[in-house]
């Protein structure tokens, strides 16, 4: 029966697992960034490693198969991104000189602007969060499991609220994101991304 649990160093490489696999929209990424630690040092290492308050993982038969990460005060986070988590991967991952050209260049790009993370239009939900389940565990309230657990740990903290961006194209997960109480946060000029919010209580 999986279980839900916090996160532990030792699960660093399931969790790099999970979000390759579901990193593409969704689904398994590993054709469009084979290098497959660049999905992970974007969207799950960096929260793991500063923010493990706030790191939870579904396991099967204690193996993680899911997680949820989130950074309780996204300004703060961004901030720590530039200071503490870029010096770690930039060796690996040095600032591109160009333009982005390709889909692994463009998540470098990513990378390198931690500040693309601070939104006035959602400055009233602090915090924000990535969710990702393996397939075979999605569809059956492990999902919503993981999002109590999170919101529980936001709320014990006196964080109001929390907000995720999604792809557009994902309308699974938005459909989802709204079972769970998110609306929309309108932001101007962005169509490619939907900014979704809700308060932790």
């Amino acid at each position: 029966m999986p279980e839900i649990r916090p996160y532990r160093p030792s699960d660093r490489d399931a969790v790099a697992d999970i979000c390759v696999r579901t990193a593409d929209n969704g689904g398994d990424s590993r054709s469009l960034y084979p290098d497959l630690d660049l999905m992970p040092t974007l969207f799950a290492f960096p929260y793991a490693d500063l923010e493990p308050d706030y790191a939870f993982v579904l396991t099967d038969a204690d193996h993680p198969v899911g997680y949820i990460l989130a950074a309780p005060d996204t300004p703060t986070f961004a901030s720590r991104l530039r200071t503490e988590w870029l010096p770690r991967v930039a060796d690996r991952y040095p600032p591109l000189t160009e333009p982005p050209t390709t889909p692994t260049e463009q998540m470098i790009s990513l990378l390198h602007n931690p500040e693309r993370l601070v939104i006035p239009e959602v400055a009233a939900y602090p915090a924000h969060l990535h969710i990702d389940l393996l397939p075979a565990y999605q569809g059956a309230g492990h999902g919503r499991a993981l999002m109590a657990t999170l919101l529980k740990a936001l709320a014990a903290a006196n964080i109001p609220a929390v907000h995720l961006t999604m792809l557009t194209t994902n309308t699974p997960a938005r459909a989802f994101y709204d079972r769970l109480g998110f609306h929309h946060i309108p932001v101007p000029d962005v169509d490619v991304v939907t900014y979704l919010g809700r308060s932790t209580s």
